[in-house]
């Protein structure tokens, strides 16, 4: 964490030595406020519930399916395709503490806090994440990053206290004990066909092993952390930098199958899944300060500022999707590149071009193309995200980790900037 606050920083001064002061950042204010404005409004609606919310419930249309798949519905194979019930389909979409999308909602509204110091938004967080406490205790997920470091994470940087490390720490206990040294790697799914199932989604809760060690000063998280990453860059990855989604190993180590599970096809490049890696092997480098890891993830930066085709450079849902006017956009994809393009942007002398794209998809975000209205929106910030097309799930409609990566990035961009929000 020092050495990335460190080199944000640096960039920050840098920037601000030269900066515009007739910089219009309108854009920012406005994506800032209409956040915190459906966050609280979210918040309470939904207090008392147990519950988070996760997206808007819709459906979807097999002949729809069947044009961006580019293949006969006879060949769908999977169980998780459903149907809204009846009268779902346009609200809200709650989730349990113990989905694997538990901890976006109160991750958002630590960043909201953090960007406006609104105290309701700080109450809300705290709340929030409280309702999380149990997560500690499980052990059948490996999103524990996403549900923990993203809600417990942020609380211990903006509302310290005695009891959130031991809460990050048990949790990346449980997140090891789903290592297995054979293989190198943590385990995802404990569902579906698979031998010993890694998807490329795993990469981003590595973040909460680094932050063990850190808590700890016990490397063995950190190890871990760099085992998987080292595997999954030897085996997830095509010559042109693309990711499968999906990579099985046999118990020897040796690789059982590649394939997708919510791209187009196991040999496209599903466009989250590509923003997670690139994301990943950026905060691998921040972590350990090994080349290899920076190398990495400039190639696959590389890859995606080459391979979108979207104009306002937020991607198709996966690259190799059809492009035509009923094709969905993916607004989480584009959230989580900006984050790691702002990121991986300080990182390297010609680091701009990363910070150019970042800011790119950041204001295509905040466009009314994007951004939600407030009051509308079902209390989510961002429109147009896609979770799972080829299961009929969450297709074109609000998604809570969309909100948080925008927020991030938001963050980010003011830091590089050297922006308060009373300079908005």
């Amino acid at each position: 964490m020092k050495k990335i606050l460190l080199s944000f920083a640096l960039a920050a001064a840098a920037l601000s030595a030269c900066q515009n002061k007739t910089e219009d950042y309108s854009w920012v204010k406005k994506g800032i406020d209409t956040a915190a404005s459906q966050l609280k409004s979210a918040a309470e609606e939904i207090r008392g519930t147990g519950m988070l919310p996760r997206s808007i419930w819709v459906g979807y249309d097999m002949d729809f399916l069947e044009r961006q798949l580019e293949r006969d519905r006879s060949t769908f194979v999977d169980s998780l395709r459903a149907l809204p019930a009846p009268g779902k389909e346009g609200t809200l979409r709650l989730c349990d503490i113990y989905d694997w999308t538990s901890g976006f909602f109160p991750g958002s509204l630590w960043y909201a806090y953090e960007l406006t110091g609104d105290q309701t938004l700080k109450s809300d967080a705290i709340y929030y994440t409280e309702l999380l406490d149990p997560i500690r205790r499980y052990t059948g997920t490996h999103d524990l990053g996403f549900m923990i470091n993203c809600s417990y994470g942020n609380a211990l940087r903006l509302s310290p206290s005695d009891t959130i490390p031991a809460v990050l720490v048990e949790t990346s206990d449980n997140l090891c004990s789903r290592f297995k040294d054979s293989i190198g790697c943590i385990r995802s799914w404990d569902f579906g066909p698979w031998n010993f199932p890694v998807i490329i989604d795993n990469m981003m809760n590595l973040d909460l092993l680094f932050t063990a060690s850190r808590l700890t000063g016990d490397s063995k998280y950190k190890d871990i952390a760099i085992r998987h990453a080292d595997h999954t860059m030897a085996n997830h990855f095509r010559p042109d930098y693309t990711s499968w989604h999906v990579v099985s190993y046999n118990d020897d180590g040796t690789v059982e199958l590649r394939q997708t599970f919510q791209g187009k096809s196991d040999d496209s490049a599903w466009a989250r899944g590509q923003a997670w890696a690139v994301y990943g092997y950026t905060s691998c480098y921040r972590e350990t300060g090994d080349r290899k890891y920076l190398d990495f993830a400039r190639n696959i930066a590389d890859m995606i500022m080459t391979r979108v085709a979207a104009e306002d450079a937020v991607p198709y849902w996966d690259y190799n999707a059809p492009v035509t006017e009923e094709t969905p956009r993916d607004a989480s994809a584009g959230a989580v590149t900006a984050c790691a393009m702002l990121e991986l942007g300080t990182m390297v002398p010609d680091g701009q071009k990363y910070l150019d794209y970042g800011e790119k998809i950041l204001k295509s975000l905040s466009s009314d193309a994007y951004l939600a209205a407030p009051g509308e929106n079902c209390g989510f910030v961002l429109m147009h995200s896609v979770g799972s097309l080829p299961n009929g799930s969450e297709i074109d409609t609000p998604l809570n980790y969309a909100d948080y990566y925008y927020l991030e990035g938001l963050k980010r961009y003011m830091e590089l900037k050297g922006l308060a929000y009373s300079d908005l």
